[in-house]
């Protein structure tokens, strides 16, 4: 049997092996959203900082569920729509748990929660400068994309579709002209609705998917949550398989020549 090389990936100097990044939102309890976690073989959860308690301790705590030394939380602007909002709440986070590998979310409007790229290019040029290692929500724009990374973004995180929304990758052209172009890992981020998502995503040469509502949301979101590793994993293979050229006509899976 082929014996294949470790295949991992590093941002802001940390290796990963798993390339799936799952939220903390929406699930029924901390204790599903623990089994989900573990289901996914995930070693990053992002985390809600205006949402989900994680230093309260006269309340449920996330951490008494999925443990921050065995797990990278990765904290999150969601519900931030100024750069002076998402800036406030990411110093809030690196006094309360010292974290500075965070990712920057600044959102344009309720209705689609698309991000704001002015206000998140600001956020972005400001966190760096104060030693954050932010990874960015943005829109799937290759030249956006190449201003982030200028501006000291770690990782772009093109959205697939709107948050929420489970429609899948609705532009494959863009996500992939910012991979080719990025220096820096790129992940998408919102969008993903089932594991042919997560697959298309990693096929398209990301370097990991991060989702939240399609694991909380399915019926059965451990299931889903094993599903969607195993679809970040095929998807990752296909594309360093290197998949066949496409043709116009078919083309024989065995030789016509010599036929009785």
């Amino acid at each position: 049997m082929t014996e294949f090389a470790a295949d991992t990936w590093t941002v802001a100097g940390r290796t990963f092996t798993s390339r799936l990044i799952v939220g903390t939102g929406k699930y029924k309890d901390f204790e599903q959203n623990a089994a989900a976690v573990a289901a996914s073989g995930a070693e990053i959860v992002t985390v809600a900082v205006r949402r989900v308690n994680i230093s309260d301790p006269k309340a449920p705590m996330l951490t008494d569920y999925i443990d921050p030394g065995k797990i990278t939380y990765l904290p999150n602007t969601a519900g931030c729509f100024t750069a002076d909002e998402a800036i406030r709440t990411l110093r809030l986070a690196r006094e309360a748990g010292g974290w500075d590998l965070v990712k920057l979310e600044v959102l344009g409007e309720a209705r689609t929660l698309y991000p704001d790229m002015r206000e998140t290019l600001r956020a972005c040029e400001v966190l760096a400068k104060e030693g954050f290692a932010p990874m960015v929500y943005c829109v799937d724009d290759p030249i956006a994309a190449k201003q982030l990374e200028e501006a000291g973004a770690v990782a772009i995180m093109p959205l697939g579709a709107p948050i929420g929304s489970g429609l899948g990758i609705q532009n494959r052209v863009t996500v992939r002209l910012i991979v080719e172009g990025a220096n820096v890992p790129v992940l998408v981020d919102a969008g993903v609705g089932t594991a042919s998502d997560a697959a298309v995503a990693m096929e398209l040469g990301c370097d990991g998917v991060l989702m939240n509502t399609a694991i909380a949301e399915a019926r059965d979101p451990i299931r889903m949550a094993r599903a969607m590793r195993l679809a970040v994993e095929g998807g990752r293979d296909a594309y360093l398989a290197g998949r066949m050229a496409t043709r116009k006509y078919a083309d024989p899976s065995s030789p016509l020549a010599g036929l009785i």
